[in-house]
């Protein structure tokens, strides 16, 4: 097989990688438009994730955050994304470099991109080990589900679980 010095995959990963910050660009400036809302999953403790260290020992190796009704101060740089959301009704500020990003998922036009294991920045402890599902944190209240949305099943992806945001509400 030829050896591939111009880096197709590598050009291809920084292309789609550009698509995720135009995105979340155009909804720091503009908001959400319609139905959108994303589903970002990131490794917690690869290099320039920047969380508290409540929300790290929660999520010790990935974590999944919704970006829908409740989440503030959206800024996005040439290589990360920073962003305000509440855990627990505690305010939290998280950094996210879009090398650590495994996952986006738009649910409301069913819209994705995953990232190769070699094309993320894991922390050298975790490379070449399978990575244990961790559950996701959740930023938006049950109340902010459409009832299609509270009624359809977890979808989860590889790695990741998806839980219904309902789980977590007090009875």
């Amino acid at each position: 097989m030829a050896t591939d010095h111009i880096r197709y995959d590598v050009l291809a990963r920084d292309a789609l990688r550009g698509v995720l910050r135009k995105v979340l660009s155009d909804a720091a400036a503009h908001g959400l438009p319609g139905e959108h809302h994303f589903f970002i999953t990131f490794f917690s403790t690869a290099e320039g994730v920047k969380l508290s260290p409540r929300l790290l020992a929660q999520y010790p190796d990935e974590m999944t955050i919704i970006l829908q009704h409740q989440f503030w101060d959206l800024v996005v740089h040439e290589d990360r994304f920073e962003v305000g959301l509440s855990f627990g009704g505690i305010p939290e500020r998280l950094a996210v470099p879009f090398s650590a990003i495994k996952n986006f998922f738009d649910p409301s036009v069913h819209f994705g991109l995953d990232f190769e294991p070699s094309d993320m920045a894991e922390p050298p402890a975790t490379k070449n080990l399978p990575a244990a599902p961790a559950p996701p944190a959740v930023a938006a209240p049950a109340e902010a589900l459409s009832e299609e949305q509270a009624e359809e099943p977890a979808k989860p992806t590889e790695g990741a679980e998806v839980v219904r945001l309902d789980r977590f509400r007090k009875k």
